[in-house]
């Protein structure tokens, strides 16, 4: 979906709270790539150093944004652990997932995707 829609659409990872981490309410055994377990980062250094680690572990070609300690954006997007979001170019919510992993569905955001940009396409002449 990137590499088809990334001249057009701004991708981004959001990273918010670890949903898995040891300390967390739904802990497992996650460890980053180095073997270390994945705790709940207790500041924003250590959020961004797990994020840093998820984006490379995962060989995302976007970038990521954190979420700050306050989670605002998780709530306000209601993330957790995950979903997909897409921003029209108006700034408004064009499509917004099920909430993951069973409503964790990218062929939907992909045909949001399509919709959006014909629908700021020019009329052919």
């Amino acid at each position: 979906m990137y590499e088809d829609h990334h001249e057009n659409v701004e991708f981004f990872l959001v990273y918010i709270r670890e949903a898995h981490a040891l300390d967390s309410g739904s802990p497992s055994a996650f460890t980053d790539s180095d073997g270390n377990v994945i705790l709940d980062p207790i500041n924003e250094l250590e959020r961004a150093a797990v994020a840093s680690q998820c984006v490379q572990d995962l060989d995302l070609p976007m970038p990521a944004l954190i979420d700050r300690l306050d989670d605002k954006v998780n709530q306000a997007y209601q993330a957790l652990p995950d979903r997909l979001y897409l921003i029209g170019k108006d700034g408004k919510v064009a499509f917004a997932g099920e909430r993951g992993p069973r409503g964790f569905d990218p062929e939907l955001l992909e045909e949001a995707i399509v919709r959006e940009i014909k629908s700021h396409q020019e009329p052919a002449d």
